[in-house]
């Protein structure tokens, strides 16, 4: 323990944060300096702190696990650490959301790309039944909709409103989006 509290001390002097010397390190601010670390792309603080003992699949008050914030604040090193020393990639938080999810909803295509790369499920439902592809849909991801597509995400799934990829892009009013969403799902023949 002793070890963990001195890797955490000399850790957290690396974070712009407002910790004195001698502060006492509660598993509060603990956990706060290992997320801030995962949003912030420092992989050498979350790799002292997994070493000094953190587990990998911790959860903040909402469930995120540093590996859906990295992925999130479109952190590409920490992510690729995390999944390499062995985060759960596919992993939601409290309301189901993957990674996946969370990037189609910030718009990191570059991010959204690599998760693919992982082949965690293309169709992984939240709590309410959405899907990464709803999401890349609703907020008009033009490249997410075709990577998802291309791996096999169903734009006719429907969340627990009875939504789909292409009804969300419909009520945003997006036709483009629609038009995307169609020529990937219909075959040639039924156009």
């Amino acid at each position: 323990m002793k070890y963990f509290m001195t890797i955490i001390i000399l850790l957290a002097s690396a974070l712009p944060m407002n910790a004195h010397s001698g502060e006492t390190y509660t598993p509060e601010k603990l956990a706060a300096l290992y997320f801030d670390a995962a949003r912030n792309g420092r992989v050498d603080i979350l790799q002292g702190l997994i070493e000094a003992g953190a587990p990998i699949e911790a959860r903040n008050k909402k469930g995120y696990t540093a590996f859906i914030l990295a992925a999130y604040n479109n952190q590409a090193k920490t992510v690729t650490y995390l999944a390499a020393n062995g985060a759960d990639i596919c992993a939601g938080d409290h309301k189901g959301n993957t990674a996946q999810m969370g990037v189609a909803f910030a718009g990191h295509d570059d991010m959204a790309r690599k998760l693919l790369e992982y082949k965690c499920a293309v169709d992984a439902v939240n709590n309410n039944g959405q899907t990464a592809l709803m999401m890349a849909a609703l907020f008009g991801r033009t490249d997410q909709v075709q990577w998802l597509v291309s791996k096999g995400a169903e734009a006719d799934k429907k969340d627990r409103l009875g939504n789909t990829a292409v009804s969300l892009a419909k009520q945003q009013g997006n036709r483009k989006m629609v038009d995307l969403l169609h020529s990937k799902t219909v075959h040639p023949a039924e156009r």
